[in-house]
């Protein structure tokens, strides 16, 4: 039975974004998603991935960027998207008091989505973990800008998914960052899998891709939380 979705809106500063919010019986735990570069919150991808996981017993609130929301191509600065992350969290919050047994609050992106998720947390944003869908190491074809200097001394739980021919990350790279960063931190491969985890040869459409990853990451929350 599908879980209803509850639109929301949510203020941020001078801007006010859209937000879905869903929440099955008695949760174990909210995860708050954010969209990547290209694509909003009603992706199919997410909506399939959120979907999934309110199946599997977790309360989700996806969300969009200003940038989105206005119509506008190119994403917000770091800044703009990090006081997005932090008024979506507040509302699942709010959302949480508003509910008994909704569980502890972890924050997760798809590409850019995480990256400012990890910044935000960087930044003193409190989440009970992260999970990135897709980390945007590095720009395709440019290995030697990481963008992973703001990780080292975060403690919180983190998994990374990641698909093995994904162009955004280099697989001995990433394996490095994830080393280096400590046992807090677990990377697992999606093989054959590209920046959008689709994979050559497999006819899957974007929710069905989604939903795919939900197990995992529904699998990493209950054996950190």
């Amino acid at each position: 039975m599908t879980v209803a979705e509850s639109t929301l809106t949510i203020t941020a500063g001078d801007a006010r974004v859209s937000a879905l919010y869903a929440r099955p019986e008695r949760p174990f735990a909210t995860l708050v998603l954010a969209h990547g570069a290209g694509a909003g919150m009603e992706h199919p991808f997410m909506s399939g991935f959120t979907r999934a996981l309110n199946d599997d017993g977790v309360a989700t609130l996806r969300f969009n960027f200003p940038y989105r929301e206005a119509g506008r191509k190119f994403p917000d600065r770091p800044p703009a998207a990090i006081a997005t992350w932090r008024a979506a969290m507040e509302e699942a919050a709010r959302q949480a008091q508003s509910h008994e047994n909704t569980g502890p609050i972890w924050a997760a992106g798809k590409s850019f989505g995480g990256r400012m998720a990890s910044m935000a947390v960087a930044e003193g944003m409190e989440a009970a973990g992260l999970i990135y869908l897709g980390y945007p190491l590095h720009p395709p074809g440019k290995p030697e800008k990481l963008r992973d200097e703001h990780f080292y001394g975060l403690t919180l739980p983190m998994l990374f998914l990641q698909g093995s021919r994904d162009t955004f990350a280099t697989p001995e790279l990433l394996e490095a960052v994830v080393s280096r960063i400590g046992p807090s931190a677990v990377l697992q491969w999606i093989d054959g899998g590209d920046h959008s985890f689709a994979v050559a040869g497999k006819k899957r459409d974007a929710a069905e891709i989604g939903a795919s990853l939900a197990p995992a990451v529904a699998d990493f929350m209950r054996s950190r939380g």
